[in-house]
This record gives C-alpha cells, sequence and structure tokens, in this order.
C-alpha cells in the first residue's frame, strides 16, 4: 500500500504564502468515509498538493473556523480586562460566544489565544496544536473549539477553564493551599490524559508536561493544554523517535537532554516532577532556595524511598492534613517514574492503577487547633479571672520566700513559664485573629468541604 504525504500548504491554502510560483497546481479535494487522524509526519512531502482545505483534511473534528471579526466581537475587540496571561505562545484573552454566533455553537465562555509573530512559539507548533487537539478527544485533554487563520494571524479558541493553572493553585502567593483531596484528583486526571496520549491508535509524546500546561475546571478536574510541541510517538521497530531537544528545564528526562531520543517514558519522568511538586509545593526549580534545594528533583529523591523523611518533603501548607499512607504510596510512584533508567519508570497506565486508590484514602488527621478570639465582654471576664489569679499567686510567691528560698527559685522558674504561656494573647502574630479564618477555613475554595464537593465530579 503506497502511503501518500500530505503537504503543509495543502491544508492551509489560505494561510500560506508560497515562496515560488507552483508550475501546476493541483486541487484535489480528499473526502473521508471515516475519520483517520492525519499526524505530522504525514506533513513532510513540500511539492504536492492533496486537499484544498484544512477543514477538509479534519472532516469530523467539529472545529469552527473563526473570522477575526467574529474573535474580536467574541472577546470584546481583546479588551485588556479580558486578558488571561501570556506564555510562550502569545497572549490569552478570555471571551463569550453568543448562541447566535454560529449555529450549532453553544453560548459559553472561551480562551482566545493568539500566536505572538514575535513570540518563541511559531506557525509550526500553532499547526501541531490544531492537528493534535482537533482530533484527540478526552475528558482530561483541554477542547479546542476551533481557530482562526487569516493573512498573517493565527488564533485558537479553547474552552474556559476557570480554576486556572495547576502551577497558579500551588504557587500563587497569598492564596489558600490546595488540599489533599484536590492533589490527588489532579495527579489521577492528567495521569489519565497522558495514558491515554500514549495508549493511542498513532501513540503521542506530549513533551512538554508541566504544571503550567495543566489547566482546572471549576471541579478541579485537569486537563492538558498547550500541545505544540506534541510529537508522533515511534512506530514499528522504531525505539524512539529522535528530535531536537525542546522542553522545559527541571521537567525533561535526562536522557532526552542528553541524546534527543524522545519516548513515552520522557513524558513518564515530566509526570514524576510533577507529582513530586505536588507533594511538596515547591517548583520543579527555584533559584530563591539554597544551592543544594534549588533543583527540586536533585532535593527530593533521597528522601521518597524513606517513610521516616516524609515530613521533611512535604507541602508545609497542607498543615499535616493529608493521608500518610497515601503520601507515602504516591512518594514511592514518583520515585519510581523520576528513574535515571527510563525502562525502569512505570508505564502511565501503571500510574493511573496506582494513583487511583489514593484518592480515596481517608487516614487524614483531624484539623488543627484554632484559636478563638473572644468576644469583649468575654475579654472582660477574662482579665478579672487574670486579676484574681495574679493576686493568688504574689500571695503564695511571698508565703514561699519566708519558708525557702531554694523553694522559692524553683517556683519562680516554674512561674516564668506560666507567664510566658499568659503573654501569648490574641495579638500576637503567631495566632489565628478574627480576621485571619476566612482565609484558613474550607469555604475559600469554593466549595463545601474539601472532600465533598471535590469528590462529586468523576476524575
Amino acid at each position: 500500500m503506497t502511503v501518500k504525504k500530505i503537504e503543509w500548504r495543502s491544508i492551509f491554502v489560505s494561510c500560506y504564502r508560497p515562496e515560488y510560483p507552483e508550475s501546476q497546481p493541483k486541487k484535489v479535494c480528499v473526502k473521508q468515509t471515516s475519520f483517520q487522524r492525519i499526524s505530522l509526519s504525514d506533513l513532510s512531502n513540500p511539492s504536492s498538493t492533496l486537499s484544498e482545505d484544512l477543514s477538509i483534511s479534519l472532516a469530523g473534528s467539529n472545529l469552527h473556523i473563526f473570522t477575526l471579526a467574529e474573535l474580536k466581537v467574541i472577546t470584546q475587540n481583546f479588551a485588556s480586562s479580558n486578558f488571561l496571561g501570556e506564555g510562550g505562545f502569545g497572549p490569552v484573552h478570555k471571551g463569550f460566544i453568543d448562541d447566535k454566533l454560529r449555529p450549532g455553537l453553544k453560548a459559553q465562555p472561551v480562551a482566545v489565544k493568539l500566536l505572538d509573530l514575535d513570540g518563541s512559539q511559531g506557525h509550526r507548533e500553532w499547526l501541531t496544536e490544531v492537528l493534535f487537539l482537533g482530533q484527540l478527544r478526552h475528558p482530561h485533554l483541554v477542547k479546542l473549539i476551533g481557530y482562526s487563520c487569516e493573512e498573517e494571524h493565527r488564533v485558537l479558541v479553547y474552552e474556559y477553564m476557570p480554576r486556572g493553572s495547576l502551577e497558579n493553585q500551588l504557587f500563587r502567593r497569598y492564596s489558600v493551599s490546595l488540599p489533599w483531596s484536590a492533589r490527588m484528583k489532579i495527579a489521577l486526571g492528567a495521569a489519565k490524559g497522558l495514558a491515554f496520549l500514549h495508549e493511542a491508535e498513532k501513540p503521542v509524546i506530549y513533551r512538554d508536561f508541566k504544571a503550567s500546561n495543566i489547566l482546572l475546571d471549576s471541579d478541579y478536574a485537569p486537563k492538558l493544554s498547550d500541545f505544540g510541541l506534541a510529537k508522533d510517538g515511534p512506530e514499528g521497530d522504531d525505539t524512539h523517535v529522535s528530535t531536537r531537544v525542546m522542553g522545559t528545564h527541571g521537567y525533561a528526562a535526562p536522557e532526552y537532554i542528553m541524546t534527543g531520543h524522545l519516548t513515552a517514558m520522557s513524558d513518564v519522568y515530566s509526570f514524576g516532577v510533577v507529582l513530586l511538586e505536588i507533594l511538596t509545593g515547591r517548583r520543579s526549580v527555584d533559584k530563591s532556595r539554597p544551592n543544594r534545594e534549588q533543583n527540586l528533583v536533585d532535593w527530593a529523591r533521597p528522601m521518597l524511598n524513606d517513610a521516616r523523611k516524609l515530613s521533611r518533603f512535604m507541602d508545609p501548607r497542607l498543615e499535616g492534613q493529608y493521608s500518610e499512607t497515601g503520601a507515602r504510596k504516591a512518594a514511592a510512584l514518583a520515585y519510581q517514574c523520576l528513574s535515571h533508567r527510563p525502562k525502569h519508570r512505570p508505564a502511565m497506565s501503571t500510574v493511573v492503577k496506582t494513583l487511583e486508590p489514593l484518592k480515596d484514602f481517608d487516614d487524614i488527621p483531624i484539623g488543627p487547633f484554632v484559636y478563638m478570639v473572644p468576644a469583649e465582654n468575654d475579654l472582660h471576664k477574662e482579665d478579672v479571672v487574670k486579676d484574681q489569679y495574679q493576686t493568688q499567686r504574689e500571695s503564695k510567691k511571698s508565703s514561699h520566700k519566708k519558708e525557702n528560698g531554694h523553694h522559692h527559685r524553683n517556683h519562680n522558674h516554674h512561674g516564668n513559664g506560666h507567664r510566658h504561656q499568659q503573654r501569648s494573647s490574641p495579638k500576637s502574630p503567631n495566632s489565628h485573629s478574627e480576621t485571619d479564618l476566612p482565609q484558613k477555613c474550607g469555604n475559600g475554595y469554593g466549595m463545601q468541604s474539601p472532600v465533598g464537593h471535590m469528590g462529586s465530579r468523576a476524575a
């Protein structure tokens, strides 16, 4: 059977300007009776034209092709008030699709990503994302709704993910920490997304698995996004894909960095790094820490298989509110994923099976003691009691002085410690004030309870 290659320009006639005139332009319309995924390896022949439009090549993908004018309406002309952030691809704006905009397209909030022509990524990454997310559908992959390609403009339109990225949720300052149940739900969902890619009919290597590429919906269900660096996995007897070393420092597998040999186990290593971030609350690389702690894997890996050292690396923002059994199993799994030998790392399907029961572990200790500030009347009564107690105490001290000097010194030592306890008042910087309580309580997560609400939607 002859395998024909589809040329890049063939699926982007309206987006591609030829550098030289074609002597005999061909115009062949490919009709697909059954959907078969197009891979990037099919886009290598620069001399033939097999399809006149991307929409025909991606028949059955249900992608919408937006005009730039429509996108300006959706984003209110890319208003700064709708700006969500910016990455290597370009700026991202929130928008809203009206149900009258396009027949068959329901009203919904969206995220619109506009390619920055001066940025680190370009047309190839944009095309890669359209091809992968346009054809792959899974509950833990972000949904690509459509794209726009007018002149030099390259735009992608996704479903809107209200909780932002895992990176923001884990490392954002002055925010409530993610509870243990949410962290395990995110780890499991992200693992399912990677397992789906690795086990597809045409396997996909994600290549840029990191906390900032894991987006969260309102129920903290994770979805993988940003497929610009994804690659088709090895086929047949091939053991790896040779490619340029690309990705993010701190997440890339060491053998991939050294050789450029990309395999599914490269993704497994990256997953191990993210799982370590989820457990520790630390970034994969943090230059603000002491030298020996700047690289998370180097610092934490020696402790992962030692149950006695669990508390040394667990995120202190959890305040001990995690399943010790689950944390030990998750740490052991991270240790396996981070093995220096790729063959010793587990497949993502095995990772999913290991994580599945961890979300149900309930050996989480009761919440920490919280000091409740008394009412004003109670404070007055407390002062009266303290005055009475102080008078009695001074009287006892005086009598002890007369009886035995040595006994006085021992009692005075005890009294100083007791006075130290008294000085711990509600105004102490280490105690919780009344205004601190809402920030420390579970209601700050937008849920009724960390376990009940988080488990209301299947991962």
